[in-house]
């Protein structure tokens, strides 16, 4: 059962979360990959409520994402098991299925076509309304030396690029 919430009446248990670690959900070709994310934010776009995640061009999620869309984002509520974070932080899902993997259990979407994540109860079903890939030279020194150092094989930092999603349902999984 979902019981439908209101999302600004939840907005700072969501934001609280994001700080420890949420995730964020995709799910493209037959693959549902769940990311452990530590940037994002609530807000208002084009008379939208949206939630904003930062996802690295290097990132299984970021592939996916820009072959779906979509995506949910997954917050604690309540007792959790914290390996769940831990392990969707670390591990890739390119080397390994990781809803398989933790035993989580897929939630059936309301409007998209991306599944929440019982174990993580507080779901937003959020379709991409908007995408902005980060300009290195608009970030100043100190956080492009302390975020972005040039990974071993490139000729640049591993970027974000914020996608903008608009929040198209918001419920917890009872």
């Amino acid at each position: 059962m979902k019981r439908k919430i209101e999302v600004w009446d939840e907005a700072g248990h969501i934001l609280a979360h994001v700080g420890k670690g949420v995730l964020i959900t995709v799910a493209a070709e037959g693959q549902v990959n769940p990311m452990t994310i530590g940037w994002g934010t609530l807000g208002i776009q084009w008379g939208k409520p949206i939630f904003i995640a930062f996802v690295r061009e290097s990132r299984y999620t970021k592939e996916l994402l820009d072959k779906n869309p979509e995506f949910t984002v997954n917050v604690p509520y309540g007792e959790y098991d914290k390996s769940i974070l831990s392990i969707c932080g670390t591990r890739s899902g390119r080397d390994i299925d990781k809803v398989k993997e933790l035993g989580l259990t897929l939630e059936e979407p309301e409007t998209i076509s991306v599944p929440g994540i019982r174990q993580l109860p507080l779901t937003l079903e959020c379709k991409v309304i908007y995408r902005q890939d980060q300009d290195p030279n608009a970030i100043n020194e100190e956080n492009t030396r302390r975020y972005y150092p040039i990974p071993e094989g490139w000729d640049h930092g591993d970027y974000h690029t914020a996608y903008y999603g608009q929040i198209m349902a918001a419920y917890v999984i009872e």
